[in-house]
């Protein structure tokens, strides 16, 4: 299904912008664009003959892959395409980075085996300079993907999509990208801003140890690799969605040199000046009046087309005066990110899905009893059996964090959202906060609550909203509601819809709108709720609950009227 967007894409190189933000090098070469490709069986060998074309990097169940195949859990599919490196420096090293390929994907330079990785949403990359050749070289990477026949993350696909789970999508759907650095080089930054004392703490690490220099706001501190600076900026405007300040600064490691950008802001749960836990943002209460964002397109799937697609639907959605994106069981290509960053739109981060297969008393049941929980050390409800998943889990758990943990706009991370595949929450929040201590976490988004944390977290769908207070004295937040549906013709993904409250046109949406906010939302905020995240951003496949359309060629409600309502709740 077309997109508003698929006659922009360059076929010769899609999506041609550097593809990491945070950490930026002015050596690179993209290789998205016309790939070999071929499918066999799970038991075959490499393949003699690459038998089709598809375009990298959209997944091949895609339209704009040029494919238009699904693979099955008992196939493979191959990759093939050829490259040449300019190596710039002596002794210089070259890295190969791809930012996802669900699921588990083995790549090859040269016949010979660089990496693995398992796990289809987070990014991963390989040093290959021992592995290359003078003049073409040959790149292969091998992939399989079971989606949801076994504990592996896969997010919101299923192989019988309908309703709330997609249509399954495999292999590389993210950036590949080279890049040529000198034999000593930084290989990550944590940058840590202080609101309160006015400073910014950075920590670079390197592939050996070695003297780096930090620059940034017109001062330059030195340091050894792995130990933090810290620099003292003597003023500076803080970072929000209506004022997203940001800052440049630079690393030199020898010869390598890299850019990266920092916003002064403060996230944290405390009380108001009545005792009431609220989210505040920079040292006072802020209403989180957000929009549930899956991510996905219907030309693309889960890649944006182009970046105009990322940029225009963070516009809309700040055009109608909301303030945050839930991104929901989704990781997204870094520029993703950036866009919030400085266009100044919060971000609640969900951790992707895994486990074996759900029970409907521990998915479904709490939708419609209120107060159903479970306690999440009872794996087999869970679909959490295996201890091998929930070790994968903690793996993806640290490459989305540590590959995320610059982005200014993070406010919340979330993972776990509506018992799928949830266990140990208690645990996993510690292991979080010992990796970021500067963010909220929604430990369960909408139910199975393991009375842990600062926040508490409810869905709503089927029954009107009442606001009561936490009996623990947590920040309430009302982190799913809605999904107000209106179909329109010419612009939906199949005949079959889905949404929880159906409308047979504009007025009647708005009408019901509005309604739901000031009737509900409105009234809550006063009595202490501190987040509402409304579905959602766009219609994805059967769902018709989006703002747009999935092609987003159509916007269902004025853009006028959704931000007064948003209005009363920034009063």
């Amino acid at each position: 299904m077309k997109s508003k967007y698929t006659e922009l894409i360059d076929r010769n190189c899609p999506l041609p912008e550097y593809p990491r933000p945070q950490l930026r090098r002015d050596n690179y070469k993209c290789l998205n664009g016309e790939w070999e490709c071929c499918f066999t069986s799970a038991s075959a060998g490499a393949p003699s003959k690459f038998d089709r074309k598809i375009l990298v990097p959209f997944s091949p169940e895609s339209e704009l892959s040029g494919v238009g195949r699904s693979l099955a859990p008992n196939e493979l599919l191959w990759y093939r395409r050829k490259f040449t490196v300019e190596q710039p420096y002596a002794n210089g090293n070259t890295l190969l980075h791809f930012g996802a390929v669900d699921q588990t994907a083995d790549v090859y330079v040269n016949g010979k085996l660089a990496t693995t990785h398992v796990g289809g949403y987070t990014p991963f990359s390989c040093n290959i300079t021992g592995f290359l050749i003078s003049g073409e070289n040959e790149l292969v990477v091998r992939v399989r993907d079971i989606t949801d026949t076994g504990w592996q993350s896969r997010g919101k696909q299923r192989l019988k999509r309908g309703g709330i789970w997609y249509t399954p999508q495999s292999g590389i759907w993210q950036t590949v990208w080279l890049e040529c650095v000198p034999s000593l080089y930084v290989t990550s930054l944590r940058i840590i801003p202080d609101l309160d004392d006015g400073s910014v703490s950075v920590t670079v690490h390197t592939n050996r140890t070695s003297d780096v220099s930090i620059s940034a706001c017109g001062k330059t501190v030195s340091a050894r690799s792995s130990d933090t600076a810290v620099l003292k900026l003597d003023s500076f405007g803080e970072w929000s969605p209506e004022s997203p300040t940001l800052y440049d600064l630079s690393v030199q490691a020898g010869e390598d040199c890299v850019t990266s950008y920092f916003g002064m802001r403060k996230f944290e749960v405390r009380p108001d000046s009545s005792g009431v836990n609220r989210l505040f943002l920079n040292n006072r209460p802020y209403f989180h009046t957000g929009v549930l964002d899956q991510g996905y397109y219907s030309d693309g799937m889960l890649t944006p087309p182009c970046d105009k697609a990322i940029v225009d639907d963070i516009l809309l959605m700040k055009s109608m005066g909301f303030n945050t994106l839930r991104k929901h069981i989704k990781m997204e290509p870094l520029r993703w990110y950036y866009y919030c960053d400085r266009l100044g739109m919060l971000v609640w981060q969900d951790m992707i899905n895994g486990g074996e297969s759900y029970k409907p008393l521990t998915v479904t049941a709490p939708c419609f009893a209120e107060g159903l929980r479970i306690g999440d050390h009872k794996y087999s409800l869970f679909g959490r059996e295996n201890a091998d998943g929930r070790r994968q889990y903690y793996v993806e758990l640290y490459e989305l964090l540590t590959n995320l943990i610059n982005c200014v706009s993070i406010a919340m991370w979330v993972p776990f959202n509506e018992g799928w595949g949830q266990f140990d929450a208690e645990s996993v929040v510690r292991y979080i906060r010992d990796i970021d201590k500067t963010r909220t976490i929604d430990h369960a988004s909408g139910w199975h609550d393991q009375y842990i944390g600062n926040t508490k977290s409810l869905h709503v769908y089927f029954r009107p909203y009442k606001f009561r207070r936490d009996k623990l004295n947590r920040a309430v937040m009302l982190t799913e509601f809605g999904g107000y549906s209106l179909r329109i013709d010419g612009h939906c993904f199949c005949k079959k819809t889905f949404g929880y409250k159906e409308f047979e046109d504009n007025e009647a949406l708005l009408r019901n709108f509005v309604k739901l906010y000031e009737e509900q939302i409105i009234p809550a905020k006063a009595k202490g709720l501190c987040a509402s995240i409304y579905t959602q951003l766009s219609d994805v496949e059967d769902e018709v609950n989006g703002f747009v359309t999935y092609d987003r060629a159509v916007v269902k409600l004025n853009p006028d009227d959704v931000a007064l309502i948003n209005s009363k709740l920034r009063d």
